[in-house]
């Protein structure tokens, strides 16, 4: 498969990607990576590190297109190939393109893999490498901006050609369903569905929840809405803004390790429509993109099931959009008619639902996995 991998500035797809190519070795798979970005600069070695984006958009896209025309060259012979690129780019000269059409089919992708992550991870990272001074709306609007133009980009390249959104959330998991798209196209993918926001002050439930998404991604590519999710985020900014607090703390993943990060809570309150509009919106990208469907109702205190409206406005979703819908029903009290009217089988467990997908062929082994 040959795969092209955008995302937004802050991402650090480097690193991603070089795990993605780490865990193909595992497996006994080779991916050649290119790195745009990198090869730009070995192409411009007189301007300054993270300083390339502030070149005039002629060279900028002149350096591109010598450094992309060498990488169609180079790789025409391998059989797993991702390109590390932009779709677009939100800098100092406003948004712009960061591609040419007919470089990139030239290239002939099957594949493109659009990276996300949360934008207070994404908001260190860029501030922490550029100094660029960018808010955490401006993240947001940019993050759906190169979405969308992957999107229209897959569109372009023809109706055979794949497109993905994926979060870099989890590195060792994430990591492994990206090279799965990559290396394994055959293998089944699946969105978890599971209640969030409302159960964040339960642990028992919490861990069960977390054990149910691990599960299924040992055995899918699994398009989990829990690696993407800026809804706490913005709860403790409201929270702070009653208690008259400017400053939020986060704890994000950089660098091999959880460091905390300020944030203003007035960058957080702006972000308010943009935050839920995307989960929204993106959740069902990730079901629209899916096979299938699984989801967890366990069982609250006293008995109630852990069926939030977002759960069932998933399962609405999938159901309509003609996808395989199977629900894992935990509580002793059964579920309504609106559940088991859209669902294509209830489990009582999910060792009952792994069980059946295993039986009807729905695992497809790899090295690590069986």
């Amino acid at each position: 498969m040959r795969a092209i991998v955008t995302g937004q500035v802050g991402m650090d797809k480097k690193q991603y990607l070089e795990a993605v190519r780490d865990t193909a070795g595992n497996h006994g798979e080779n991916i050649a990576v290119y790195h745009v970005g990198d090869r730009m600069y070995a192409e411009a070695p007189d301007v300054p590190a993270g300083r390339i984006l502030d070149l005039p958009l002629s060279r900028l896209h002149s350096i591109r297109r010598a450094v992309f025309k060498d990488i169609v060259s180079e790789s025409a012979e391998q059989e797993h190939v991702i390109v590390n690129t932009h779709a677009t780019f939100r800098w100092r000269h406003g948004l712009f393109r960061a591609f040419d059409f007919d470089q990139i089919e030239a290239f002939k992708p099957d594949l493109f893999i659009c990276l996300v992550d949360n934008a207070e991870s994404v908001f260190h990272r860029l501030h922490d490498e550029h100094t660029l001074d960018a808010t955490l709306k401006d993240i947001m609007v940019w993050r759906e901006e190169e979405i969308m133009a992957t999107e229209l980009l897959a569109q372009a390249m023809g109706c055979g050609t794949e497109c993905y959104i994926l979060s870099r959330g989890r590195d060792g998991i994430t990591s492994e369903s990206c090279y799965r798209l990559v290396c394994k196209p055959g293998m089944r993918k699946v969105y978890p569905s599971f209640p969030m926001s409302h159960v964040v002050d339960m642990p028992d439930v919490l861990a069960e929840i977390d054990a149910f998404r691990a599960k299924l991604a040992e055995q899918f590519v699994a398009f989990d809405p829990g690696d993407v999710d800026e809804k706490l985020l913005l709860d403790n900014a409201i929270a702070a803004a009653r208690e008259g607090r400017d400053f939020i703390e986060s704890r994000v993943p950089f660098k091999g390790e959880l460091v905390e990060v300020k944030l203003p809570v007035k960058q957080v309150l702006d972000c308010a429509g943009d935050i839920d509009g995307q989960i929204y919106a993106r959740d069902f990208k990730l079901i629209d993109q899916s096979e299938m469907i699984v989801s967890l109702v366990p069982e609250l205190p006293g008995g109630v099931p852990g069926l939030s409206s977002g759960v069932e406005r998933e399962l609405q979703h999938a159901f309509e959009a003609g996808k395989d819908v199977y629900v894992v029903w935990k509580p002793q009290k059964n579920p309504s008619p609106f559940i088991t009217e859209t669902a294509t089988r209830v489990f009582a467990s999910v060792e009952e639902a792994l069980a059946y997908f295993d039986e009807r062929g729905l695992f497809v082994k790899t090295h690590l996995f069986g």
